[in-house]
């Protein structure tokens, strides 16, 4: 409870006077200003901390702090208050598109104005591993008011997530058809009673291009049968055959897909991939690997990563036979997305969706003080998630997904094709 005491020469001084109240209000206002000063200068200690080990051939530090954003204005309950977020400037090139990377603040992004509703605030607080008991007041902080922000009314709150992430799971898919999907085992910083939670997250893009969550499950990344056990659960629940299937070579997923889903196709995520291979590779050989990489995953055609596979071998294969088995043991898998519309192949060829939702949860290394719960680490997930979902966009050339589940033929991302140019034979024919 926070009490003022009036000075006599300040004026009024009556019950909710301007004075007192005005007072309050900036009270609160610097208590918001400072909790989301303190995030944001926390957000990116934990980023240039998660990449302080990528050099570049000099041994400079590839992302380092860079002064400060223009200061600008944000919209609280407690009205508008001013924030300088910390810059970074991050050199390393991105594996996917070649360009430069960008910090980009998942508490506060570029784009807002105004601080995030307590929907999207308690999950990230949760995942982060603020415990349960610090709620009120961080909330009370960061949203510029406690009111309405009592233990009770959090502990409601997150019980009805829990049944919302419980109606979520069993809920009927018969009638959504998933084209692509997108798998992922997320481990999570809640400390349990045995060990940290793991997410199995599948995000699926459907026949209309949009992306959308599937399934959301906890168990452990390397085990087939949990993975089996949440397909088979999705397909007892109507869901059908995936076209493809993008992840991380590592998951026991694939065994799964192959017993649940055997028609589906693979495609391995070249993130994770180009990972897997640096590490059997020394530090000094990294700035090479990483072109010769791209030269194969941003090839123009399947030949011509071909062609740089060879490349790579030759140039690796004498000293590093280890790094090239990596790439060639699973070169059918690595190139599936050739297939498939050249519109695609950029969201087909990693498991960003997945990767980018969780960042900002995967680079924390807080862990609550006490045992969490895994009921309400689950629910927390899906409200995370299901928050992130509203901003998805949709896959490029949405119009193209439907004709790849309709069996359309693609070359070197090209349609020659379509299901309906498939030669029919002549009646007459048949009846002779």
């Amino acid at each position: 409870m926070l009490t003022v005491v009036p000075d006599p020469a300040d004026g009024d001084h009556t019950p909710g006077g301007s004075c007192s109240s005005s007072l309050i209000d900036e009270i609160v206002r610097e208590g918001a200003r400072r909790m989301l000063a303190e995030a944001l200068k926390a957000e990116v200690d934990a980023y240039i901390a998660a990449f302080v080990g990528e050099r570049d051939e000099h041994g400079r530090r590839l992302v380092v702090r860079n002064g400060s954003h223009q200061s600008r204005e944000i919209l609280t309950a407690a009205g508008a208050i001013e924030v300088t977020a910390p810059r970074v400037n991050d050199k390393r090139i991105d594996a996917e598109t070649g360009e430069r990377r960008r910090f980009s603040s998942a508490i506060l992004p570029p784009w807002a104005r105004k601080t995030p509703k307590i929907t999207e605030v308690l999950p990230l607080l949760y995942l982060h591993g603020l415990s349960s008991g610090d709620f009120v007041p961080a909330l009370g902080q960061f949203l510029g008011s406690t009111a309405g922000l009592s233990a009770p009314v959090i502990t409601k709150l997150t019980e009805q997530w829990k049944a919302d992430q419980r109606t979520f799971a069993a809920r009927d898919l018969s009638g959504v058809d998933y084209v692509y999907l997108w798998a992922d085992g997320v481990h999570v910083n809640i400390r349990l009673e045995e060990h940290k939670l793991c997410l199995l997250v599948m995000i699926g893009v459907r026949a209309d291009g949009r992306k959308e969550l599937i399934a959301l499950a906890d168990g452990y990344r390397e085990s087939t049968e949990s993975w089996a056990d949440l397909l088979r659960d999705c397909k007892r629940r109507g869901m059908n055959a995936p076209i493809l299937a993008v992840g991380d070579g590592a998951l026991g997923f694939w065994a799964a897909l192959r017993e649940v889903f055997p028609q589906a196709r693979e495609q391995r995520c070249w993130f994770h991939k180009i990972a897997n291979v640096l590490g059997a590779l020394p530090r000094s050989a990294h700035p090479a690997a990483k072109k010769a990489l791209a030269e194969i995953w941003n090839a123009e055609n399947k030949e011509h990563a071909q062609n740089a596979v060879k490349d790579f071998r030759n140039t690796y294969g004498a000293k590093y036979p280890k790094a090239v088995a990596k790439v060639a043991d699973d070169l059918d898998e690595l190139l599936a997305f050739y297939d498939y519309p050249a519109d695609h192949w950029v969201h087909l060829r990693t498991t960003n969706p997945i990767e980018s939702t969780f960042a900002t949860v995967r680079h924390r290394t807080k862990v609550t003080k006490g045992p969490g719960s895994r009921a309400a680490g689950l629910a927390m997930a899906f409200k995370l998630i299901e928050s992130a979902q509203t901003r998805w966009r949709a896959v490029n050339a949405p119009h193209l997904v439907a004709l790849v589940r309709a069996g359309a033929r693609f070359v070197n991302g090209k349609l020659v094709e379509r299901p309906d140019d498939a030669p029919t034979e002549d009646p007459s024919s048949i009846a002779a």
